[in-house]
């Protein structure tokens, strides 16, 4: 372990904030270990679970190389750091988001229980949210559309997977009033259904198969179409997921029929324009793939224009694990700390 575990107001002296992940054990708990625990500027104290306590993190995950033991969580004792990324499934991480930010702590969620800004949307996809009053303080965590907002935030609800690609790479046609429909194709590996769906990410289940799941109403939906909406592109969407026969790695193929007629050219100008300042996305002219940004915080895009129909074809590829869940993670406590966005991910 590398330092013991300060109070908040001990780590706010110290030119290292503390911080520690809850939920370690999983796949995005384990990663944000791994990127914390090598992050020049953070100080990573401690790790828990609410499986797998006294084992390390490095025999549970030996890839990540963590040599740190999970641990049971104690708030009184955990609670002692300047920041926290939790790792929890959706509805389970609410209450210690809340007790956590009550005592101080600035939080990353992972966990959906923050994203969507209306309580009575969130009830009608998950639950009863169990601290309504805490959703208007959260930031949504896409630093490429809420960078000043992430900066000043102690609590920052970090983007779903298929939310981050398909929101950069339907943002810059939202913004110039360009989305009339859309359909929303997305595939990704086994690892985004979590490290407990033995069921649905079983060898013999995806090997040589490709499922849509969460038809006709995925969770994801409404997170998508709240942020297009705040783009200025109040619509309905229609979205269905894959799981593809991948560990990790997800690509959203997005079928546009545009406003207006766009050519070939506009439309690459449009993103060049859009992202032309921004050291995580790339646009590119031919169609990405997963591996072109495995273990990466990049999202990849490239955009189309089918002149037969007149539809635009947009393509976005992310690691579904670090952009879309860990190195998000990291890059908006970058952000919430005054460090470079791109400082223990790039």
């Amino acid at each position: 372990m590398r330092g013991g575990p300060l109070t908040a107001s001990q780590g706010s002296k110290r030119t290292n904030p503390t911080v520690a992940v809850f939920g370690a054990a999983g796949y995005g708990g384990a990663l944000s270990a791994r990127l914390l625990h090598r992050h020049p500027h953070f100080m990573l104290t401690a790790i828990t679970a609410r499986s797998d306590v006294g084992r390390r993190l490095d025999h549970v995950h030996p890839r990540h190389r963590v040599p740190m033991v999970l641990e049971e969580l104690d708030l009184d004792r955990h609670s002692e750091v300047d920041a926290a990324i939790v790792a929890y499934p959706h509805g389970a991480a609410a209450e210690l988001v809340s007790e956590l930010v009550r005592r101080g702590v600035r939080v990353v969620d992972l966990s959906a229980d923050f994203r969507l800004r209306d309580p009575l949307v969130y009830e009608e996809w998950y639950r009863p949210h169990p601290d309504p009053e805490l959703i208007a303080r959260a930031t949504y965590g896409l630093p490429e559309h809420y960078r000043d907002e992430i900066a000043g935030a102690d609590l920052v609800a970090n983007p779903g997977c298929y939310p981050t690609a398909t929101i950069l790479g339907l943002a810059p046609l939202a913004r110039e009033g360009l989305l009339a429909d859309v359909v929303i194709d997305a595939k990704s590996g086994v690892s985004g259904a979590g490290r407990g769906a033995t069921d649905k990410t079983h060898f013999v289940t995806v090997d040589e198969n490709l499922n849509p799941y969460g038809v006709p109403r995925h969770r994801h939906t409404p997170e998508i179409e709240q942020e297009l909406a705040a783009l200025g592109a109040d619509l309905r969407v229609t979205f269905t997921p894959h799981l593809a026969p991948l560990d990790q790695g997800e690509l959203v193929s997005c079928y546009v029929t545009p406003g207006e007629p766009v050519s070939p050219d506009e439309l690459t100008a449009i993103y060049r324009e859009a992202y032309a300042d921004e050291a995580f996305v790339e646009v590119v002219g031919v169609p990405p793939g997963v591996r072109d940004v495995r273990e990466t915080n990049i999202c990849r895009i490239s955009v189309h224009v089918d002149e037969r129909t007149g539809r635009l074809i947009v393509f976005s590829a992310i690691d579904n694990l670090w952009k879309g869940a860990a190195s998000q993670a990291v890059q908006n406590l970058n952000l919430m700390f005054g460090r470079p966005e791109g400082e223990g991910i790039s």
